[in-house]
């Protein structure tokens, strides 16, 4: 079972990956294969004028609640050893996951809720053993709360996000490859600094 959750893990990280990479120049043409491969907010409040409310809502609740799970899973599981991982993939922590630590320490469902998406939460609620039957209905709350906020920004917004992707259209696999680039690079740092 552990196995099969890193292994999850793993494979969702890859696709969001390549849904973030790919979503400037996909959303306003394939909107749920981007929500299903990545349910990231810009991709989430980017989908809105090209999806409709169903799609939408199952797709990316769906998306949000697998790899939450999964990273509560992998953080209860693992612990010390996940968050060393992530601190050693990033070097040193940067300031706002030291303060997202300390939040999680003092108001760990009240971040469940407003950050429902964010990798390091779902982690660390984990690693302080946050009973699964709590941190579930706290992780549902939050995410029907993000798409609901998403949505109706999107809606505000449409003319303003068609606008700005038919903009980009010109340029999109530009985009797509300097992303795919800056992934890649980002990449080969971390490696660099863990064989030093």
């Amino acid at each position: 079972m552990r196995k099969a959750v890193l292994a999850l893990t793993t494979l969702l990280f890859v696709i969001g990956t390549i849904g973030t990479n790919i979503g400037p120049a996909l959303i306003d043409e394939q909107p749920r294969l981007i929500l299903m491969l990545s349910a990231r907010n810009r991709n989430l409040f980017g989908a809105v004028p090209y999806i409709d409310l169903m799609s939408y809502l199952l797709i990316g609740f769906t998306r949000v609640l697998i790899a939450g799970v999964a990273l509560f899973l992998v953080g209860r599981w693992y612990g010390t050893k996940t968050l060393g991982w992530v601190e050693g993939n990033m070097g040193e922590l940067p300031a706002i996951y030291k303060w997202t630590e300390r939040l999680v320490d003092k108001a760990g469902s009240v971040m469940v809720v407003l950050m429902p998406g964010s990798n390091i939460v779902c982690l660390l609620v984990g690693h302080r053993r946050m009973a699964p039957r709590r941190f579930i209905p706290l992780l549902m709350l939050g995410i029907t709360i993000k798409l609901a906020v998403l949505w109706r920004g999107g809606k505000l917004f449409e003319n303003q996000i068609k606008d700005f992707l038919s903009y980009i259209e010109r340029y999109q696999w530009w985009v797509v490859g300097a992303l795919f680039i800056a992934s890649a690079l980002q990449s080969a740092r971390k490696g660099r600094r863990k064989s030093n």
